[in-house]
């Protein structure tokens, strides 16, 4: 079940971005993601507040979130996209995160999906989103979906130095 997210999942959240953290910690998961950096409890909590975190719940335990809005990451300014729609019709997935604890169940694909609809129902067409070039399992799973890669942008994205940002679009 998705829904958006409450001030009472925010523990949940940051245990998932915390067990990430972890597994990249270990080099069991390539995120690029940064322990006391990105994401955070802070990160959570700021996405609830704007009402804007969305989490997957299956058996009323939180195993997955994202932040969904309009609001395209400075970055993607130097990207040459293929796909051209003005700003309100363009919708952006931020800081997905499953459980790495059920990692290949197909949760990352369900979450895309559901942004994907919900996109749709606020009369959206095209979608953005983006991930570190490290990342290699979220860019396999983002081009299986059909995304497309738009543009590698070095930068310091989120606090973390050195990131190669990987900018991915869909039109729907």
């Amino acid at each position: 079940m998705f829904r958006k997210a409450t001030s009472s999942d925010i523990d949940a959240i940051n245990s998932i971005y915390l067990a990430i953290h972890t597994e990249e910690e270990n080099d069991r998961a390539s995120t690029g993601w940064k322990r006391d950096i990105y994401p955070t409890r802070k990160t959570a909590e700021d996405s609830v507040k704007l009402s804007e975190m969305f989490v997957c719940e299956k058996d009323g335990k939180i195993i997955a979130a994202a932040k969904i809005n309009k609001t395209q990451e400075k970055e993607y300014a130097n990207i040459n996209w293929k796909y051209i729609s003005p700003a309100d019709k363009v919708m952006v997935i931020h800081t997905l995160a499953v459980s790495p604890a059920l990692k290949g169940n197909g949760i990352g694909t369900a979450f895309i999906e559901f942004y994907e609809n919900y996109a749709k129902e606020l009369g959206c067409s095209c979608l953005r989103l983006d991930t570190n070039e490290k990342n290699t399992a979220a860019r396999a799973l983002y081009k299986k979906l059909g995304y497309i890669e738009s543009g590698i942008i070095p930068t310091v994205f989120n606090g973390i130095s050195g990131v190669n940002l990987v900018c991915l679009e869909k039109n729907i």
